[in-house]
C-alpha cells in the first residue's frame, strides 16, 4: 500500500529565502542558495549552496542546506568551514576571470 505524502507549506521560494538569510548571517555576500530541490517524501527542501561574482556568475557549489518543508527551519548544512574550503578552491581556480571582470 502506497502512502502519500502532504504537500510542503514551504515553497521552494522560501526555502531559498531562508537558505539565503542564513547564508547572510554566516558568510560574506558571495555565497548565495541556487534552486531549491524537494526531497521525495516532501520533508524538506535540499538548497545547494554556490559561489557566485557579479559579472561572472556561479563558480559552482560550495555545500548545501537543508530546509523545514513545514517551517523554513535549517535541518542541517555543510559545516561553514568546509563551504569556506570549498570556496577558496573554486576562487582560485577562477582567480584570473573574478579579477579581469573587476578591472
Amino acid at each position: 500500500m502506497a502512502t502519500k505524502t502532504a504537500p510542503p507549506q514551504v515553497t521552494a521560494l522560501q526555502a531559498q529565502a531562508a537558505a539565503n538569510l542564513f547564508l547572510s548571517d554566516r558568510l560574506p555576500d558571495r555565497f548565495t542558495a541556487d534552486q531549491p530541490q524537494l526531497n521525495p517524501a516532501n520533508e524538506f527542501w535540499h538548497v545547494p549552496m554556490i559561489l557566485s561574482y557579479p559579472f561572472v556568475g556561479s563558480l559552482g557549489a560550495v555545500g548545501e542546506i537543508l530546509i523545514s518543508a513545514n517551517s523554513e527551519a535549517v535541518v542541517s548544512h555543510t559545516t561553514l568551514d568546509d563551504m569556506r574550503e570549498s570556496a577558496q578552491r573554486l576562487y582560485d581556480a577562477h582567480r584570473d576571470c573574478v579579477e579581469a571582470a573587476f578591472l
